[in-house]
């Protein structure tokens, strides 16, 4: 009995596997496939180990040592900012490739570094926490009051217009 799918075919599910977004599970590139989750998973493990007839992209080549951005710790991304600051352009995407980020992470990262830093210098002041609190709590106060309010004036229409198709509209008696 022959293989039921090509070796051709494998490599372009598992690259499909490897390169798909964030937000897209495993489970759906199979099934938009056409094929197992446990077949693809094999082939993934296969091409990861490989077994699978070499796969001409590299990102199967780095995945041992290759992490999303996203997982990077704190420590890590300083190392990389520190690392690139007196790289050129071309070293620097160069450098990128290699960790399996793209320049633009970097400079999201330095940003982020740089930002945190900023909202650090001002802390709160426990006045500034207590006045804040009270403010709320006055404002949630005054809405619940209103929100009394107009459920009460809803009432009154609703028994006017009652009491209006009862007894009729005083309007109406005074032509």
């Amino acid at each position: 009995m022959s293989p039921r799918f090509s070796q051709s075919f494998k490599k372009q599910a598992v690259e499909k596997a490897l390169n798909r977004q964030d937000n897209v599970t495993l489970k759906e590139v199979a099934d938009s496939l056409g094929i197992g989750l446990s077949s693809l998973a094999r082939w993934t493990l296969q091409a990861k180990n490989q077994e699978l007839e070499t796969i001409s992209f590299n990102k199967v080549s780095r995945m041992n040592k290759e992490k999303r951005p996203q997982d990077w710790t704190l420590e890590e991304r300083l190392n990389m900012i520190i690392s690139c600051a007196v790289l050129d352009e071309k070293a620097l995407s160069e450098h990128c490739r290699e960790q399996g980020i793209y320049p633009h992470h970097v400079v999201q990262w330095k940003l982020d570094f740089a930002n945190a830093s900023q909202s650090d210098n001002k802390p709160a002041s426990r006045n500034e926490v207590k006045n804040l609190k009270h403010e709320n709590k006055a404002l949630k106060k005054e809405l619940n009051r209103k929100d009394k309010a107009l459920a009460e004036t809803a009432a009154l229409l609703v028994l006017q217009k009652k009491v209006n198709e009862i007894w009729g509209n005083d309007e109406d008696s005074s032509l």
